[in-house]
C-alpha cells in the first residue's frame, strides 16, 4: 500500500511538471515575443542559476572540479544541445507563431523521443525496439499533417509557421541529443550536480552569445512585467518543474512516466483555448492524437 502510494505521487508529480511545461509554451514565455531571443533564453536560465548558486553553488562547484575530461565534456554538449540550441529553438518557434499556432508548435516537440532513440543507437549503441521504423515515419507523418493538414509544404511572405515547425523539429532533435549524453554521465553525478552544471555551462554559453551580439543592453529594455515573468518561469515552469518532474520520476517506471508525459500537449491544447481562444481543426486534432500515440509506441516499445 505505501509503494502504490508513492507510485500515485510520484505520477502525479510528472503529470504537474508536464502540465506546468504546457502553461510555460502557451502563457508565458511567448509573452516574452517583444524581447531578443538569446537574451531571453540566457536570463531563463541565469536567473534559477543565481538561486541555486546562493542555496548551493559553492559545494556543486566543488562538485564540478571532481568531475573527469569526459564528464565534463558531457555537461557541455548537453548545455549546447538541450539547453542552448533546443531551447533558443523552441522559443524562437514560439515567438514566430506569435499565439497563433501554439499548440502545433508544443505538439511538433514531442518528436524528441524519435531523434533519441535514433542517436541512441548511433552513439550509445543501443537496440532499436521493434517496430520502430514503422512508428517513427508514422509520427513524421502525423507531424506533417498537424503542420499543414492536406496541403503542400507552404512558407509563404508573413506565414511563419511552415519555419517555426522547423525551428520546433530542431528543439525536439536538440531535446533528444541532450537526452543520449545524460546517459553517458547521470551514472557519476548526482541530480543536484547535474541540473546546476546544466544551467551553469547554458548560462555561459547563451551570455557569450548575448555578448557577442551586442544584446546586453536588452537589460535596460525589460519591464517589470517582462521581469516578473521571468521570475514566475524560473520558480516554476522552469527549475521548478524539472525538480519536481525527477522527483516523481524516482517513484514510477519510464512507461508510466511516458503516458504521464502526455500531460504536456494536452494542457497545451486546453490552455491555448482558455487563454488565446485557439483551437485545433478536426484533421489536427486527429493527427495531434495519432501523434501522441505513436510516440507512446516507440517509448513503449524501446522499454520492452
Amino acid at each position: 500500500m505505501f509503494n502504490l502510494k508513492k507510485q500515485h505521487l510520484g505520477a502525479g508529480l510528472v503529470c504537474l511538471a508536464a502540465t506546468m511545461w504546457g502553461f510555460d509554451g502557451i502563457v508565458l514565455t511567448p509573452r516574452l515575443y517583444q524581447l531578443n531571443v538569446s537574451y531571453v533564453v540566457f536570463v531563463l536560465h541565469l536567473l534559477p542559476l543565481i538561486g541555486m548558486s546562493i542555496l548551493f553553488g559553492r559545494a556543486e562547484l566543488k562538485n564540478i572540479k571532481k568531475l573527469s575530461k569526459e564528464d565534463k565534456f558531457y555537461y557541455f554538449l548537453i548545455a549546447l544541445f538541450g539547453g542552448t540550441l533546443g531551447t533558443l529553438s523552441i522559443v524562437k518557434a514560439l515567438f514566430l507563431v506569435n499565439f497563433n499556432h501554439l499548440t502545433v508548435v508544443t505538439l511538433l516537440q514531442k518528436l524528441q523521443p524519435v531523434f533519441a532513440i535514433i542517436l541512441a543507437k548511433i552513439i550509445l549503441g543501443e537496440k532499436v525496439g521493434k517496430n520502430f521504423v514503422f512508428w517513427a515515419m508514422m509520427a513524421l507523418i502525423s507531424g506533417y499533417l498537424l503542420t499543414f493538414q492536406l496541403t503542400l509544404p507552404h512558407f509563404e511572405a508573413g506565414d511563419n509557421m511552415g519555419l517555426a515547425s522547423l525551428y520546433a523539429i530542431l528543439a525536439a532533435f536538440s531535446f533528444g541529443s541532450s537526452t543520449v549524453f545524460g546517459k553517458k554521465i547521470l551514472a557519476n553525478s548526482s541530480f543536484r550536480t547535474a541540473l546546476y552544471t546544466r544551467y551553469l555551462f547554458t548560462s555561459l554559453i547563451t551570455g557569450a552569445i548575448v555578448i557577442f551580439n551586442g544584446n546586453l543592453n536588452w537589460f535596460l529594455k525589460t519591464t517589470p512585467h517582462q521581469w516578473m515573468i521571468f521570475v514566475i518561469i524560473g520558480l516554476t515552469t522552469g527549475s521548478g518543474a524539472v525538480l519536481l518532474y525527477y522527483l516523481g520520476l524516482r517513484y514510477i517506471k519510464a512507461n508510466v512516466a511516458t503516458m504521464c508525459e502526455l500531460c504536456f500537449p494536452v494542457s497545451s491544447i486546453v490552455f491555448d483555448y482558455i487563454f488565446n481562444g485557439k483551437i485545433l481543426s478536426p484533421i489536427q486534432f486527429v493527427s495531434a492524437a495519432f501523434l501522441l500515440f505513436t510516440i507512446y509506441k516507440i517509448t513503449k516499445n524501446q522499454k520492452n
